[in-house]
């Protein structure tokens, strides 16, 4: 059954479930609804957990082996199961889908991993996961949802903020939610308990953004000029090597000739759109991006990405962050190099 995150306490307040699949690229949030789980399970009487981490290795028959071991010694357990790329393989499908066959009765099942696509949603394991347990999909918070999360965490340390502090806050951590968490730890350490202004706001909050190569391609698609210029001032900042930045322009650049190529030959889009690994958000930037994009403006911003790499390797003359820029304008205000 499939969950938004703010329901999970009214569910584990009805009854405790046999499996968990918590997934998304947001770690905090992904964190504390394991840790709602845990807590949940240990006063229903499942006082011990074995963790598994593909970070460190293990055999996904070790899982099958603990349920099995579980039910002769008669433990309640929670068996932690954490994958952070997110790719189970067949042996790890097989497991899942063996496992919720035949549910233990003394075992909870926790899962935690990195983001699934449309496709990974699709698959035998995950359907079998979702129909004998509880799965929900963490999505970054964005606008009014980054400012209710926010406030709400103001409010369980005892502060307060107005919707114009709120914003400050928000757009200094740009989503980053354990950054938020940290720097309301610190707002509450040096203020205590009170009503914050936008000045103790400003003076105290760091600036958090996460810059990299993927925002800056998510501004371009979005054509906010304004996030271009300070993606990547920021890249150029963090000492992000010209190369790295370039690499992202042109493969998003050659993406976008593919899938036109192929859109012109009559494929299928969503066919098109997988097999070029564009997934949920992106999907409606790309669609924007090549009806704003000629295969003429595509193939000047790889000229001038080519220039830049020149540029990069003391090849030729010129600033290669002011010619990353220009590409960078190139894809949202595109005009025919002479």
């Amino acid at each position: 059954m499939r969950l938004k995150s703010e329901q999970l306490t009214g569910a584990l307040q009805q009854s405790l479930g046999k499996v968990y699949l918590f997934h998304g690229d947001e770690p905090l949030q992904i964190g504390e609804l394991a840790d709602e789980v845990r807590q949940a399970a240990k006063r229903a009487g499942f006082v011990q957990r074995e963790i598994f981490s593909s970070d460190t290795g293990f055999e996904w028959s070790e899982i099958a082996t603990a349920a099995q071991s579980l039910s002769i010694f008669g433990d309640k357990k929670v068996l932690d199961v954490r994958v952070p790329s997110a790719n189970f393989g067949n042996e790890g499908a097989k497991t899942l889908i063996s496992y919720c066959e035949k549910l233990p009765d003394d075992t909870v099942l926790l899962i935690t991993c990195g983001k699934l696509n449309a496709a990974g949603m699709k698959t035998r394991w995950f359907e079998a996961v979702d129909k004998v347990g509880i799965t929900i999909q963490v999505r970054p918070l964005e606008g009014d949802e980054l400012l209710r999360w926010l406030q709400h965490r103001l409010q369980q340390r005892g502060l307060n903020a107005d919707r114009a502090g709120l914003a400050l806050l928000a757009e200094r951590v740009e989503g980053n939610l354990l950054a938020a968490a940290q720097e309301i730890e610190k707002l509450y350490v040096l203020y205590g308990v009170t009503s914050l202004t936008q000045a103790q706001i400003f003076d105290v909050v760091a600036d958090s953004s996460r810059y990299d190569v993927f925002k800056l391609v998510d501004a371009l698609g979005a054509m906010n000029i304004n996030r271009i210029f300070k993606v990547l001032a920021g890249l150029q900042a963090e000492g992000i090597a010209p190369p790295v930045v370039l690499w992202a322009l042109m493969r998003e650049a050659r993406t976008l000739c593919k899938v036109k190529i192929e859109l012109a030959e009559g494929k299928s889009r969503d066919i098109v759109f997988r097999n070029n690994q564009i997934w949920d958000k992106r999907v409606g930037l790309v669609e924007k991006a090549i009806k704003r994009l000629s295969h003429t403006q595509l193939f000047d911003i790889l000229t001038l990405c080519a220039k830049a790499d020149r540029q990069a390797k003391g090849q030729e003359s010129g600033d290669v962050w002011e010619t990353i820029l220009a590409v960078c304008l190139l894809f949202v205000n595109p005009v025919t190099m002479k």
